[in-house]
């Protein structure tokens, strides 16, 4: 095969559409992909003008461009990009490359045009998402962020960076790592670790005091994320929000659950020393009404007990893991059957039940036995706890024998009513019982049955 057939062969078999047009723009040549992409006949196209299926809006620049290219005495290439209609009317967007070079085997000036459709979608979408990323994170408070894997180059931050940090944006892009410094010095440390274990492929959940007048008078809750590519860190993104007004209701938490555990305990104490005393001593009705005293102010004890189990679960960092349930519920029915030796307390589980959750859910599965048991009118009750793996849910089902829970009770648990100063429900330990459910990220449903109640605690499995 001659090199000139081989060159035509191979002209015809390209992808890309290749044209060629005299100085006027008409076309001399073309090759069969103006066919396939346009859905032209090519021979039909030969001596037509090329500029006048240039898009109206992309033809002057076009026109301009080529005659630019053709004019110039040198050897010149330039690249465009621009619409051209395609035989239905529909536009295709081409990537074409001019060229002056000709001679008289060729006939003209060869035009090479890509079509690059795709590309522009591709982008535009790219486009039309960066923009509707940009409107959200101008509407919100929370810092939005993002960095490459080793905290040296910013790549996206929103403005909320300066109200929440006190610092600069255009600072923070000229030195990535500025935020630091607005960092009370304290917890830098502890700061600096988490960015490692983001660079390392571990996500965080940290918080810390930031501050820009060196007061650091605010709390912020940060939550990263490492991307990861082909098993390497790529970048590290995640969100900062200032948690300031939460600290302070934990401080105020704080300072009332040292009131409980303290100055109450003590004082409740001596009540019911002393009411002890008078049982002991006195005569009736004085008796009675002592050991009343005394048997009040023991529930006020117990009470404040559960309120600290509270605190802590309300103000912990914990984050919910994967536990055993069968584990958690065996255990709490084991410390009931040594609280109430007169019950009965039955179990039926599986080996393992693993599923999303707090380790304090033990506590809140012997509030719900010890519930059951105290509230029995049978003296030696019998109490049924089980777990079962259902679908995508571990549930761990506390039955009982006793009256029915109070509509009231429950169902300001469960939020399908509200608190009233009419009736102020509820104990404690059912509010014990729902916030550690709660932040286990399951849920606790109450059904009355034939005869008893059925207590359900639903987490994911995991």
């Amino acid at each position: 095969m001659q090199t000139e057939e081989a060159s035509s062969l191979l002209l015809e078999y390209t992808q890309d559409k290749v044209a060629v047009v005299d100085e006027s723009g008409a076309f001399v040549f073309c090759n069969a992909a103006v066919e396939r992409i346009l859905g032209y006949d090519r021979e039909a196209l030969i001596g037509e003008d090329a500029f006048q299926f240039v898009h109206p809006d992309d033809v002057d620049d076009v026109r301009a461009e080529f005659q630019w290219v053709i004019s110039q005495d040198e050897s010149t290439t330039e690249t465009i990009r621009y619409r051209y209609q395609a035989a239905d009317d529909s536009y295709v967007w081409f990537e074409s490359r001019f060229s002056n070079v000709t001679d008289d085997a060729i006939g003209g000036y060869v035009v090479s045009s890509r079509d690059i459709s795709e590309q522009v979608a591709e982008q535009r979408r790219r486009e039309e998402s960066e923009s509707r990323l940009a409107e959200l994170s101008r509407s919100v408070c929370d810092v939005l962020w993002m960095f490459d894997a080793d905290w040296e180059q910013l790549l996206f931050v929103n403005a909320a960076y300066e109200e929440v940090y006190g610092g600069d944006v255009d600072q923070l892009r000229e030195d990535p790592a500025s935020f630091v410094e607005n960092v009370h010095p304290e917890d830098r440390e502890h700061l600096r670790e988490g960015m490692a274990r983001l660079s390392a492929g571990d996500p965080v959940n940290i918080e810390y005091r930031v501050g820009g007048d060196g007061n650091y008078d605010s709390w912020v809750w940060v939550q990263g994320t490492p991307i990861v590519e082909d098993g390497e860190v790529v970048r590290v993104v995640g969100f900062t929000r200032d948690v300031t007004d939460r600290r302070r209701r934990e401080r105020q938490l704080a300072v009332m659950d040292n009131l409980l555990r303290h100055n109450l305990r003590n004082d409740v104490s001596i009540i019911i020393g002393n009411a002890s005393l008078i049982a002991s001593e006195a005569e009736e009705p004085h008796s009675h009404r002592a050991s009343v005293i005394r048997e009040v102010g023991e529930e006020l004890i117990e009470t404040a007990a559960k309120e600290r189990d509270i605190i802590d679960l309300i103000t912990g960092d914990e984050a919910p893991t994967t536990v055993d349930v069968v584990d958690l519920a065996s255990a709490a029915v084991k410390r009931a059957r040594e609280r109430f030796p007169a019950a009965t307390v039955a179990f039926d589980a599986p080996s393992s039940a693993p599923a999303t959750g707090l380790a304090e859910l033990t506590q809140a599965l012997v509030e719900l036995i010890d519930n059951a048991v105290r509230h029995a009118e049978d003296d030696a009750p019998t109490v049924r706890v089980s777990v079962e793996t259902v679908g995508d849910r571990v549930e761990v089902r506390v039955d009982d024998d006793c009256p029915p829970i109070p509509d009231e009770e429950y169902q300001v648990l469960t939020g399908d009513s509200e608190m009233t100063d009419v009736y102020h429900t509820t104990g404690l330990g059912l509010w014990l019982v729902h916030w550690t459910v709660e932040l286990s990220q399951g849920f606790v449903s109450f059904e009355r049955r034939d005869g008893g109640n059925r207590v359900t605690v639903s987490l994911s499995a995991a």
